[in-house]
């Protein structure tokens, strides 16, 4: 019989021929050989002999192709993070790449793409288990089909390294190459336990108790690996309708529950009819919340040029009708009705966005009907704009504005009960996920007693700050609500009666807040002092000021590359392998001298005391540069924005005209108007 959740152990035995693949635990099992330096793959009955060497990794990550050479990237050191439900999580501490050319080649390109890889393994937070599919929620596990492989239950949005695995994907499915396929076609069961799907985002497992009540209380957040990128360099949404920063968030209590910890390393051997212990004459139980985020679903951008506010650029709402239309079809379907917080401000250049989106939605539903509540401070804190009637299915979106910037200012946190108060008929309707533990059911799955069937999309601009403020408070509800149903807490008592979960309960999404941040804006989420105390502090002040000023530089000087990793990582860029010699994509072709000035802003300080001159020349090269920012911002190399482009090409039209450096730059450009933008040439952009 065929695994269908993949190897725990592997072993690698490396040779100059071939890497082989064998899990000691299944000596019966097939070898998983990758041919050198083809890359072809095949499956072996037995092991294969004259391996120089041998050793054990966690996993295989997958096979990714660069310029020069193709790399197997496996798991060499992985970290428990607890159980979930009997199956244990671990986090990917360690990686390495395997090289298929028995001497690697080097070149520039292809050492700057290994780095940028390696740089996103080793800070991006990535997840995996054995033996549990944590790409999807309790509630799409309990609809999946048992009898398919673990990496054919993932949910595409969320297997974070599909695009590497692809190779392997297409050998199991019988799709392309490796050797055995060329000959037979046919569909290779034995390579789906070396498919291990990884999860990218937040993954906190905690063993706690609610008036002596024990469970076990997790907090998920699962990132799409569509459009996904770096702040300023992903807004909005694609022609795909997948939109920028989009994060599912499940938060999740288990009850009677005894396989909690980190003792062991499997599950099924403790598994006996679907149940993991649980108190004498109770079933564990399973409830969980899910909640997203994602980019405001218009054509829209912000244009990095040095200044601490970008420049806002806004396509036609028309033009993005149908992939909005895409966005939100797979939402409802996945999700039910969609509660769609939108949190911007509505004065000053947020009103855009704002606009935008009310705009959008009013094409999308039948029969909008609009109504705002209005106070002394402002004519609108709240806007609900949804359909009288359910004619179609995208009369299942309701907008719900609120002006969180004038109602919460003032340190007023508290009157962000407002928007709860809007939501609390949408909540209570839109229910949560419950299952029981199925007595006699050998594959350990849940039975559904109630479900979740409406979603809160919340989001601000970055998705990130004042969306994780709507986030814990709509969490800290809902558990209250679960935990009376259930009979733990009593009507009327709330889970922050319990001083101890209390402080447990904001630290968790006061951390889920700060990895959602690290992974998109670079830095820690701003106002998380208020999630975790639940009051604003002096010294949360401090640090959302030195969040702001290293996110300012970060966005503009190191986004780039981080943009660039998660290009090639997700198969978003494919280097080009046909051409000979260095193409030398990430080389710096602005013209010497607009390269040279920062420089010179540097020498001129030292050199302030002795010359007039050169603080006058500091000063120049001060205002060039912060009038010319687009120039100096570290944009990607690998798949550049068109509006980054534009400006670059406009910017140097200006400069061309400059009267002091003009006709210096027209003479010495390298390549021209074209030459920012040639490494284009050297890449194809892929949809996976």
């Amino acid at each position: 019989m065929k695994s269908l959740v993949p190897f725990r152990d592997i072993n690698v035995h490396a040779s100059t021929s071939h890497y082989a693949f064998t899990s000691p635990s299944s000596p019966s099992a097939q070898t998983l050989v990758v041919e050198r330096p083809s890359g072809d793959i095949r499956l072996n009955d037995g092991a294969l002999l004259g391996a120089k060497r041998v050793s054990s990794i966690a996993g295989i990550l997958g096979i990714i192709k660069l310029r020069l050479d193709k790399y197997i990237i496996v798991i060499t050191k992985a970290q428990p993070m607890g159980r979930l439900k009997g199956h244990m999580v671990y986090k990917i501490i360690a990686t390495e790449f395997l090289s298929l050319r028995e001497r690697p080649l080097h070149d520039p390109d292809e050492d700057t793409y290994l780095n940028l890889l390696k740089t996103l393994l080793k800070t991006g937070p990535m997840y995996f288990s054995y033996s549990l599919d944590i790409t999807n929620s309790f509630q799409r596990q309990a609809a999946a089909n048992p009898s398919l492989a673990l990496w054919q239950r993932a949910d595409d949005r969320f297997f974070w390294n599909k695009f590497i695995q692809s190779d392997l994907i297409d050998f199991a499915t019988g799709a392309t190459s490796g050797s055995s396929l060329r000959q037979h076609g046919h569909r290779e069961p034995g390579a789906d336990p070396f498919i291990l799907p990884v999860m990218f985002g937040m993954m906190r497992i905690t063993t706690t108790r609610i008036k002596s009540t024990p469970l076990t209380f997790v907090l998920i957040t699962r990132r799409s690996r569509h459009r996904a990128g770096t702040r300023y360099l992903t807004r909005g949404m694609d022609e795909q309708g997948h939109v920028a920063n989009f994060n599912e968030t499940e938060q999740i209590v288990v009850l009677n529950d005894e396989s909690r910890g980190l003792g062991g390393i499997g599950v099924e051997a403790g598994m006996q009819n679907g149940k993991v212990g649980g108190f004498e004459g109770q079933d564990m139980q399973v409830m969980s919340y899910v909640q997203t985020r994602g980019s405001v679903p218009v054509y829209w951008a912000e244009v990095n040029n040095l200044r601490y506010v970008p420049d806002l650029q806004i396509r036609g709402v028309e033009t993005a009708a149908e992939a909005a239309k895409s966005h939100f079809d797979e939402q409802i379907r996945l999700y039910g009705d969609n509660y769609l917080v939108n949190l911007v401000n509505q004065k000053g250049r947020e009103a855009k966005v704002k606009q935008a989106y009310e705009q959008m939605v009013r094409m999308l539903i039948s029969s909008p009907n609009e109504a705002s509540q209005a106070n002394d401070v402002t004519d609108e804190k709240i806007r609900v704009l949804e359909s009288t009637q359910r004619s179609h299915e995208f009369d299942r979106l309701h907008y719900v504005y609120f002006d969180f910037h004038n109602e919460t200012k003032g340190l007023r946190w508290h009157r962000a009960q407002l928007l709860l108060d809007q939501l609390k008929e949408g909540l209570l309707q839109g229910q949560y996920f419950r299952g029981v533990d199925m007595p006699g059911d050998s594959q350990g799955r849940l039975e559904v007693r109630n479900r979740q069937v409406a979603v809160v999309r919340t989001n601000c601009m970055d998705c990130l700050d004042r969306t994780n403020v709507v986030q814990t408070m709509l969490a800290r509800w809902t558990l209250t609500r679960q935990l009376i149903d259930i009979g733990v807490l009593r009507p009327g008592e709330s889970a922050d009666d319990d001083q101890a979960f209390k402080i447990l309960f904001r630290n968790i999404w006061a951390d889920n807040a700060d990895v959602v941040s690290r992974s998109y804006s670079g830095t820690g989420a701003l106002k998380t002092d208020f999630t975790r105390t639940g009051e604003r502090t002096r010294a949360g002040m401090v640090q959302d000021l030195n969040n702001s000023i290293t996110r300012y530089v970060k966005n503009n000087f190191s986004d780039g590359p981080r943009q660039d990793a998660f290009d090639l990582f997700l198969g978003a860029f494919l280097p080009d392998s046909s051409s000979t010699g260095s193409s030398l994509v990430f080389i710096d072709r602005r013209p010497v001298l607009i390269q040279s000035i920062p420089f010179v802003l540097a020498a001129s300080w030292p050199l302030r005391l002795f010359a007039i001159l050169w603080l006058a020349i500091g000063f120049w090269c001060f205002r060039f540069i912060y009038g010319h920012g687009v120039l100096y911002v570290n944009w990607p190399k690998l798949n550049t924005p068109r509006w980054a482009n534009e400006g670059y090409q406009e910017t140097m039209g200006a400069i061309r005209q400059d009267k002091i450096i003009g006709s210096f730059v027209a003479r010495h450009e390298r390549g021209a108007s074209t030459a920012r933008i040639s490494h284009l040439e050297e890449g194809k952009k892929r949809i996976q």
